[in-house]
């Protein structure tokens, strides 16, 4: 299991990459698909692609807050061992 500083690190990094995914897909929505400027022409990403990472990157995100609300156990209680007696 991750330790408390690396979940956190991680949830950091993906929040970031997430909100850049959010500011593409506004400009392609906003119209900024692809433009021409003289004989040279330029295309960003495809809205599919963007959203399809935006959602593993929210469901990332989600995982990462749920393990640092566990406390980085892994958010649920696990047995670790049975002892049957017969008394």
């Amino acid at each position: 299991m991750a330790s408390l500083v690396v979940i956190r690190r991680r949830l950091e990094s993906n929040a970031r990459r997430l909100e850049l995914y959010y500011e593409a897909e506004r400009a392609i929505l906003d119209g900024a698909q692809s433009y021409t400027i003289g004989t040279r022409s330029l295309s960003r990403a495809n809205l599919a692609e963007i959203t399809d990472m935006i959602a593993a990157l929210e469901t990332k995100v989600a995982e990462d807050e749920a393990a640092l609300a566990s406390g980085g156990r892994g958010g649920r209680r696990r047995s670790v061992g049975v002892y049957i007696r017969d008394w």
